[in-house]
């Protein structure tokens, strides 16, 4: 004999919002959590810390292009004029990847795996080669949306 149980337990209460400059989009925690696979481990708190820290160091790396886009007439980021390959809701797609993958990037630091053996330092390592593949996707996400090309090379 089995039991299966349903509707048990609590429904998380999704969180609100978090407002932006009125240029760029709001940012959805609950978005966040589901695109970017954050677990129940990453607390709300925490979580909308990195949100926020994310769109201040986003909105810092963009403000030149939303100047120069508001200078041009246009007041929000969907107002930003398509190019023929571009689909609806392009660019603040771009900006919620590139706020997202920041945020995560910051995550996957701050939560390393806690143990004492060489193992746990293995996943803390793995953990930082992620986040740097994670910040990369929001620094191409940038070059995308401001129309720089993906890679940049500097002779030393």
């Amino acid at each position: 004999m089995s039991l299966i149980a349903a509707g048990t337990g609590t429904a998380e209460t999704p969180l609100e919002e978090l407002a932006n400059n009125g240029f760029w989009p709001a940012v959805s925690p609950t978005e966040f959590r589901d695109v970017q696979r954050i677990d129940g481990t990453v607390t709300d708190a925490r979580l909308l810390h990195a949100l926020r820290v994310a769109m201040a160091d986003v909105n810092r790396q963009l403000a030149d292009y939303q100047l120069e886009q508001q200078a041009e007439g246009i007041a929000t980021v969907a107002e930003i004029p398509l190019e023929p390959w571009h689909i609806e809701g392009h660019h603040a797609q771009l900006y919620r990847r590139a706020v997202y993958s920041q945020a995560h990037a910051e995550l996957l630091e701050r939560y390393r795996d806690v143990s004492a053996t060489a193992e746990g330092d293995e996943r803390g390592e793995a953990k930082d080669l992620a986040a740097d593949d994670v910040r990369a996707d929001a620094r191409w996400a940038i070059a995308e949306l401001t129309g720089r090309t993906h890679t940049t090379v500097e002779l030393i």
